[in-house]
């Protein structure tokens, strides 16, 4: 999160100094999500690896209401730049896990044993900056193309009875008895950049149908990810420059992030998907 707040302060500073402010406009709202997210892991029992289900296995939330926050700035009259920002912070307390599993952290090895509680902590923050051309403008109608990225940010957290040992002093697979209370505390950040389409028909004074579509798929070393972007909806002016949004949107990000360690136990392989499917609510306002 603070990362995600650091890149848009230091962002819209730049860019305050750089535009007039009749240009600007800032949106705050929010949505319900649904998510998905995995690790994977070994079973020290078997020596086998398995995907851990951070919402099945872990009991995070899979739906939540999530706050929004977005920046955009005109200039020229057919250009555009644009910061937006989404959460998904989630905690949990397991109190018997159903199955062992070990994860490997640089040179450190930790072993959660079957039955025993855990504190999971997961936070994800997407920021997204990009830049937008509309090459059809007419009266009451606009169409444009973006170019962008997107940015995942990832803390997670387990805190419990959990055992930590190296490679060389694993027994069988099997961590000693040393215990700690807070073991993980690992970031990633997964760039995916993103193309798309936006337009808006304005069909009554101060009433305007907008939309985009956004895609794109990458792989880049150990990283490999998809976005899936698509929103449609209606925005009605309320006066002195505030406006009112309602939309529909169709919002998907895949990100499996594959981290190179030890043959004996599996490293911390994130698989994250985050979705959204439903209905956003935002108010702006252009200064």
């Amino acid at each position: 999160m603070f990362k995600a707040l650091a890149l848009c302060t230091v962002t819209l500073a730049g860019v305050s100094q750089a535009c007039n402010a009749k240009d600007m406009t800032i949106q705050v709202g929010g949505f319900y999500s649904q998510s998905d997210s995995s690790i994977d892991v070994t079973d020290p029992t078997i020596g086998q690896n398995y995907r851990l289900d951070f919402e099945s296995d872990l009991e995070l939330a899979e739906s939540q209401f999530l706050p929004t926050a977005a920046f955009e700035y005109r200039f020229n009259d057919r250009h555009s730049f644009y910061l937006d920002w989404k959460q998904l912070h989630r905690d949990a307390e397991t109190l018997a896990v159903s199955r062992p599993f070990q994860v490997q952290i640089d040179d450190t090895i930790y072993e959660v044993k079957a039955g025993g509680k855990l504190a999971t902590t997961l936070n994800i923050d997407i920021a997204r900056i990009g830049y937008g051309y509309e090459f059809l403008q007419g009266n009451n109608y606009s169409l444009g193309v973006s170019l962008g990225l997107h940015a995942m940010f990832i803390d997670s957290m387990f805190e419990g009875t959990i055992s930590a040992c190296t490679s060389s002093q694993l027994n069988n697979n099997v961590c000693g008895t040393q215990a700690i209370p807070r073991v993980v505390d690992e970031s990633v950040t997964a760039p995916l950049p993103d193309i798309g389409l936006f337009g808006s028909y304005e069909f009554l004074p101060g009433w305007k149908l907008s939309g985009h579509a956004q895609y794109f798929q990458i792989k880049v070393d150990d990283i490999k990810g998809s976005l899936v972007d698509v929103r449609a909806g209606i925005t009605a002016d309320l006066g002195d420059n505030w406006q009112m949004s309602v939309a529909y949107n169709y919002y998907k990000v895949d990100v499996d992030v594959h981290q190179t360690g030890d043959n004996q136990v599996k490293v911390a392989d994130y698989n994250i998907s985050y979705s959204f499917i439903g209905p956003m609510f935002s108010v702006s306002y252009r200064f």
